[in-house]
Order: structure tokens, then sequence, then C-alpha cells
């Protein structure tokens, strides 16, 4: 309940405030494991439950203090999605949740519309796909009116409900395998006995699905180095910039650093990785996990990409052989992952967002070295954010222009649009929705004479 009435009143990001609530308490496992389901569940399924309080409650929940909203919605996500909750335990333990945390004058609201909530939500008829489908992926979907407008006019109607359902449906646990360490086949067979259900991913050379409810974090493997946890879209981003032995790569946005780790395993110890963040904090995680997996070749570097970063090409160079620009975005492909996101990000965010990614790219542009590659990524599904930053780049700097799709890593093939784009859909890939391109700087020029 704290942590939900913190996402509410502050937008608070619900994985850190979980994680931070769950270390400080000594519940069982089977208990944090409940806890992360409800918390996790309610923010999925917010639209759906405000839609079926508001017929059972006499006033605007929005108009409710935000502690009272997140008891509320909380006691609903169980009377309606926790199959192995009792509707008396749900609504007894809500009052009681109230009552400790100094919320006794609402106890008696509380009790009332949640039990009338067990009562008689199943007559509660939510707008259907068929006649109504904007009303359906707001109300029955848990979509914000905003993204479900956006997805409704991109995707079409059946596209968009698939894309809808898997966004609140937990996300896969997947892992990259170090190839420093051991092949994929390999880690595969190091995994089996722990994790029985594990297999390899769909696209991703490197990558392997662990199966529902597979926690790595405390495997033996894990600790060793031999793999990291990294959903596979967020692998093909990667794949997309192929970077080889003895390269020199920038990665601008790299906390916390699952990307930067990867490249760093690719270019070996004769290459090297310059991994950047505005964020010191995060960008110690990526420094972390470079410890872990043993990658001396990657260095960390608290900095904005949005300025100027040619101090970062080293004396005589021309710049790095690849740069990648992992933007940040609204993040509306990860959803299932983050479904907080959906109701922090508001729609007028999307075009500041997308000033930042622009002033990222072309400061990006300016470090790669003639004949360079450039990659830029987010894992959001807004043309704002993907295909026009990409396209005003281009208008910009002439110099740059899209790798053929025919001479792009094979492995990819599954994700390729057309022109070459990366692109991974939930509902089709069953990975992360991203976004990404690679770009080819031309070689330099001969001078006139």
């Amino acid at each position: 309940m704290r942590v939900l009435e913190r996402v509410e009143r502050v937008r608070a990001f619900a994985d850190l405030s979980l994680h931070h609530a769950l270390a400080t308490t000594e519940l069982s496992g089977t208990d944090r494991a409940l806890a992360t389901e409800i918390v996790y569940g309610t923010l999925r399924w917010r639209g759906r439950i405000d839609f079926m309080l508001s017929h059972v409650l006499d006033r605007d929940l929005k108009k409710l203090e935000p502690l009272v909203g997140s008891i509320l919605r909380a006691g609903a996500y169980q009377i309606l999605f926790a199959d192995r909750i009792p509707e008396s335990a749900a609504v007894d333990e809500s009052v009681r949740c109230a009552r400790s945390m100094g919320a006794e004058r609402a106890t008696g609201l509380i009790n009332a519309v949640l039990r009338r909530l067990a009562r008689e939500h199943q007559e509660i008829v939510v707008p259907t796909l068929e006649s109504q489908p904007l009303e359906h992926l707001i109300h029955g979907l848990s979509l914000p009116p905003w993204i479900a407008q956006r997805w409704l006019d991109r995707f079409g109607v059946e596209d968009a409900a698939a894309l809808a359902r898997v966004s609140n449906a937990p996300p896969p646990r997947t892992v990259r395998a170090n190839r420093l360490r051991n092949t994929t086949d390999e880690l595969l067979a190091k995994l089996l006995p722990n994790f029985p259900e594990a297999c390899r991913a769909n696209i991703a050379p490197d990558g392997i699905i662990l199966g529902p409810g597979a926690n790595p974090g405390r495997d033996p493997g894990f600790l060793a180095g031999d793999y990291t946890i990294q959903d596979e879209a967020s692998q093909l981003v990667v794949e997309l910039l192929d970077p080889q032995p003895g390269e020199r790569v920038l990665d601008t946005c790299a906390a916390p650093g699952t990307k930067a780790t990867a490249i760093a395993e690719r270019t070996g110890d004769s290459g090297s990785v310059m991994a950047c963040d505005r964020h010191a904090g995060r960008l110690r995680l990526a420094a972390r996990d470079a410890r872990r997996l043993l990658l001396p070749n990657l260095e960390t570097r608290a900095r904005d990409a949005t300025q100027p970063l040619e101090d970062l090409i080293l004396a005589g160079g021309d710049g790095f052989d690849r740069v990648l620009v992992d933007a940040p975005c609204s993040g509306l492909g990860s959803l299932r992952r983050n479904p907080d996101a959906r109701w922090r990000i508001q729609e007028s965010a999307v075009g500041a967002l997308a000033k930042q990614q622009r002033a990222l790219l072309d400061q990006a542009a300016r470090v790669v070295r003639p004949g360079g590659t450039l990659v830029y990524s987010t894992c959001t599904i807004l043309a704002e954010e993907n295909e026009d930053i990409v396209e005003s780049l281009l208008q910009e700097h002439p110099e740059f222009t899209r790798t053929p799709r025919e001479t792009l890593p094979s492995a990819l093939e599954p994700a390729l649009r057309e022109d070459g784009t990366l692109e991974c859909l939930p509902h089709v890939h069953g990975s992360d929705g991203f976004y990404a391109v690679r770009l080819d700087r031309t070689a330099q020029e001969t001078s006139d004479g």
C-alpha cells in the first residue's frame, strides 16, 4: 500500500520503491512474491479497476486522498484478479492496512466500497472491443486514453487490443550469455538443472528465456559472470550495432549498463567501451556489472550527452568506430515491465523527450569516425520519438545514410522492416517493444585537387 501510494502521490518509480520496501522487511519469499504481484497487478489493471470502482463508489476516485485511493485499488485488484485470495480477506486486510497507516477515518468507506464490489463486480459490464474499441482499451484493457487512441490509430483495433493484452501480462525473464565465458548452448546446459523451462530466445543469438517466475539473481552462474539479465529486444539493439573485436565504442546513455556490457563482451580486451550517463548513481551499476563479468575494457564516465562529446575522442583519433544512443523515452514498449509508466508519462511530455532525444543524437553523430556506425534506439513505439528523430538527423547530417538491410546481421531478419529498421513488438515477438535504426557515416572525402 505504501509503494502504491508513493507511486500515485509523487510519481515514484514502482520498481525502485518496491525494491526499497522489500529490502527493509522480513517477509518470506512467498509473501514478497505476493506483495510484488499486488503492486504490479494493481498498476497494470488500474484502468479497469477504476472503471469497476466507479460503479460502486459515490464520489470521484481521483478526488480521494492518494492513500485511500491506493488502498481501494489494491483491494479491488485482489477481488477482481487474485483468485487465491478470498474476497473477504481482501476487504478485511484493506481495512486493517488503512487503520495501521493512519487512515482510520476512511475505514468505513473502504469497507463499504470493497464489500459492494465483491457482491456486484460480476454484473458490471465492460465496453466490448467490437462495439466500443476505444472505451474497451481504456476501461477493459487499462490504457490511458491518449495511449489507447495512439495505438488504435497506428495498429488498428485487433492489433491494438493484442498489444494492450500483452502489456498487462508479466514479462518473460530473459538472460544474455557472456560470450567471453560460454556459448549460448553451454549456458543453457548449465541453467537447465535450476531452470527446467529454460530455452533459447526466439531471435537473439545470445538470449535464453528462463520461464515464468524465474529469479536468476542468486544463481551461482549469474554471480560468477556467466550471464546478464536482459530482455531479448534490448539484446537485439547490440546485435544491430554489431561491435567487432578491437573497436572503440561509445554508449552515450549507458545506465544501468546492460547494453554497454554486451558491447564490451564483443569488443574483447583489444577493444574498449566508453559508457556515459548523466546519472552517476545508476552508472555505478554498469561499473559493478563490468566487474562481475570481468570486463576491464569498459570505462564509465558521468556525462550529459546532450552536450558536446568531442573531448572523449582519443588524441590524434577521428572518432569512435561505433556509437550507441539508447535514448531516454516514454517507455511505452515496456509497459508490462514498468506498468507505472503508463500512468506516470503524460502526452504533453513526449515533445520534451523528443527534444532531448534529438540533442543526444546530434551530439553522438559528431563523434562517429568517417566510415563508422551510429545506432539510435528507444523502448517506445511513438513516431515522435523514433522515425521523426531519425529523419530529422538525416536531413541535417547528409554524411549519414541508413545501413542497407541486406548488410545487417542475418539473425535480425525476423524483426526488421523493409527499410532495415529494427522494430520489436510485444504481441508479435514476445519481447519488449523496441525501435532501432543503424546509420553509416560516409568515409572521409578527399579534398579537391
